[in-house]
């Protein structure tokens, strides 16, 4: 059966997380906040967009992005989020797929550029990205504000 690519609708919330919950748990995240609230403005575009890839009606992947505004732009630029495959679904090119997808939409959009982190657990994604265009530009910092 053929990967269909669709934008996340509310009911896909619960499957949505657990992907997400996946993702933590294979690159060591920290635990998830609540995530209701995000979810709905990814879901409506408020402030980015969650595409899925789905096969005979089951969520085999997912791909978040935010829009960001910034004057360096004049507009607004794509950043990816979250980008997971379940593990029985790799190798058939969903994640591909799915950042091909994502890299249209933002472009479509008018996006200026569409950027993306890698965490040390992640690194090896690196060659993959590459495939889509995606390049080294620096090293990002983070502080985590979460900590009184």
């Amino acid at each position: 059966m053929a990967i269909e690519l669709r934008n996340a609708v509310t009911e896909d919330q619960a499957r949505c997380i657990e992907l997400l919950s996946e993702l933590k748990s294979a690159t060591g995240s920290r635990p998830a906040l609540p995530v209701a609230g995000p979810f709905q403005q990814l879901v409506t575009k408020e402030r980015g967009e969650i595409v899925l890839a789905v096969e005979d009606a089951v969520v085999l992947g997912m791909a978040a992005v935010s829009y960001n505004l910034a004057m360096r732009y004049g507009g607004e630029y794509c950043q990816l989020e979250e980008l997971v495959v379940t593990p029985a679904a790799r190798g058939k090119n969903i994640g591909g797929l799915l950042v091909q997808r994502i890299v249209d939409n933002a472009r479509a959009r008018g996006c200026a550029e569409m950027g993306l982190y890698l965490l040390e657990t992640t690194e090896h994604n690196r060659p993959f990205y590459a495939k889509y265009g995606f390049k080294v530009i620096g090293t990002e910092m983070r502080q985590d504000l979460s900590q009184g």
